[in-house]
């Protein structure tokens, strides 16, 4: 009884590798665009990622510059802070402040208007 089973299992496994061997390039040619395509959007993933975290070390290695920096400075990187947000608000508009060049032309428009009736001095 155990040759009649060992028989029965013998038959079944070389049907099996027999089907598997006729049928493994048919499936291969299946899967394979299917596979290629996962892999190419793995690579690409990857490579996004690596870029992704390369800006963000960038980031934070400019940050931790600029706080070493301020830290160096000492108590007057408080009044740098301030300084510093005070020309941000003025890029945007939000001080009413003009700034040096514009105050410059302001101030060369001004001796203008006083010395038109004298003509103009070497400096002028």
């Amino acid at each position: 009884m155990a040759s009649e089973n060992f028989k029965s299992n013998l038959i079944t496994g070389l049907a099996a590798g027999v089907g598997a061997t006729l049928l493994a390039p048919v499936l291969l040619r299946l899967i394979r665009p299917a596979t290629k395509a996962a892999i190419k959007g793995s690579v690409l993933l990857y490579e996004k990622g690596r870029e992704s975290f390369a800006e963000l070390n960038e980031t934070v290695d400019d940050l931790v510059a600029e706080v070493k920096s301020e830290m160096e400075t000492g108590p007057a990187g408080g009044a740098a802070i301030a300084a510093s947000a005070t020309q941000a608000g003025g890029a945007q508009g939000k001080t009413g402040t003009p700034s040096a060049p514009l105050a410059a032309k302001a101030s060369e428009g001004q001796r203008d208007e006083g010395a038109q009736d004298r003509p103009p001095t070497k400096g002028e």
